[in-house]
């Protein structure tokens, strides 16, 4: 019995053209079979250290156009269905249906909070989901309360360090989940879903990936050259606004080969840039709905829009180009991300061509590169732009990777 990937089952001719005439090989942005987020995957590939990830809550509150200042903390909300069973909130529905109308006067109920010189606020983005900004004495370091899961209990809210800050933090936010239940569990909108139409209250306020503005190297001074982002969702915009890049907002539509074919063409003009990331979520999205067979039909539809990278972009000889995943996403089985390597090709100049013919899983793990982990990916790019630079040579006070560097001339 075979177990091909939809990656490997799928039809792509060019991908395989470009690993055909490029270097390949897996790549894993943190440590072999450990799942990643997309937020820290992209995080990684960029060149950071885990220890400095400012958290997502952060990340895609400013990404949505929410400030969130220094000393604030940023946390993912959700309002979802739950009841109480044996003392304990049990998740019923992660993503309740709720006339649009009704959201206001439900965010309403909820909106400000108080506990003990912490102070909440739930800023609502799109439905029932939106962001709490935090004020006070307040830290990141707290567990999540949303099980991901339904038919499971909330969590607790716990610290994750010793300090004071933690433990205030989790207490406010544990009175704050608890308070939300009772102002929403026997609100009139809740009576009606429940008696007129039978459906699940939105009751509860749910919490995840809490994150707190850290002080990051700039992208441009940290690896020698100037970013932009083509992307279409709000955590990658906040990530690289974050890094430094310029950010170009695109939109998702029912034709993902036309949305990529159309990144692809801005990142073609923008001309003024020398590392330009190019995003598509479709494959990611594709797996999470667990139907192989999508998610095959998306990766060759994709395909399709990559056949400009064959016929334009890498016919300029100055241009590297690298394809890879930031995470591998199954498509059976109940993990929402898996810790697989995913396939990774590089094509320009000065890369060393290797005998892999097709990208997938299993060919790249035959090609030159061999095993990439985290920020070795950077380190190989300057390489393949022929602008790394000698281990020892300091031209600049911070121990850059790029030569030259932005370095002070000696003056008289």
């Amino acid at each position: 019995m075979e177990h091909n990937t939809p990656l490997y089952s799928a039809y792509t001719p060019n991908l395989d053209y470009l690993a055909s005439i490029g270097l390949n090989g897996l790549y894993h942005t943190y440590k072999q079979g450990v799942a990643m987020p997309s937020e820290i995957a992209h995080f990684l590939m960029m060149g950071y250290s885990l220890k400095e990830f400012p958290g997502r809550g952060y990340l895609e509150a400013i990404g949505e156009g929410i400030e969130i200042k220094e000393k604030q903390v940023g946390i993912i909300a959700r309002l979802v269905s739950v009841k109480l069973h044996e003392n304990k909130f049990l998740l019923l529905n992660r993503n309740p249906k709720v006339k649009q109308e009704y959201i206001p006067k439900i965010v309403n109920e909820i909106k400000y909070f108080e506990y003990k010189n912490i102070k909440i606020e739930f800023i609502p983005t799109k439905g029932l989901r939106g962001f709490l900004k935090i004020s006070g004495s307040v830290s990141p370091h707290i567990t999540d309360s949303d099980p991901f899961y339904e038919n499971r209990y909330i969590i607790d809210i716990c610290p994750t360090d010793s300090s004071t800050q933690a433990k205030s933090t989790s207490a406010c936010i544990r009175e704050y989940l608890k308070w939300s239940f009772n102002k929403l569990n026997n609100h009139e909108i809740n009576i009606e879903l429940r008696q007129k139409n039978g459906m699940y209250p939105v009751n509860m306020v749910i919490t995840q990936r809490a994150g707190q503005k850290k002080s990051l190297m700039n992208f441009r001074q940290k690896w020698g050259l100037k970013g932009l982002s083509i992307s279409s969702q709000a955590i990658y915009w906040g990530l690289f606004k974050e890094l430094g890049f310029d950010i170009v907002k695109t939109k998702d539509t029912k034709d993902p080969e036309a949305d990529l074919a159309q990144r692809l063409k801005i990142a073609i003009q923008s001309k003024e840039y020398s590392f330009i990331h190019v995003h598509t979520k479709m494959p990611d999205k594709a797996g999470h709905l667990k139907d192989p067979v999508y998610k095959k039909d998306i990766i060759s539809c994709l395909d399709r829009a990559i056949k400009v990278i064959k016929d334009e972009i890498i016919l300029d000889p100055e241009l590297l180009v690298v394809i890879t995943g930031d995470h591998s996403t199954a498509s059976s089985g109940r993990m929402i991300h898996t810790g697989e390597s995913v396939p990774i090709t590089m094509v320009g100049q000065y890369i060393r061509r290797d005998l892999v013919t097709a990208f997938n899983e299993i060919d790249c793990a035959k090609g030159g590169l061999g095993m990439v982990k985290g920020d070795e990916l950077m380190y190989l790019i300057l390489n393949f732009m022929d602008m790394g630079k000698l281990k020892g040579l300091m031209d600049t006070p911070e121990d850059q990777p790029y030569y030259p560097g932005f370095y002070t001339p000696l003056s008289m």
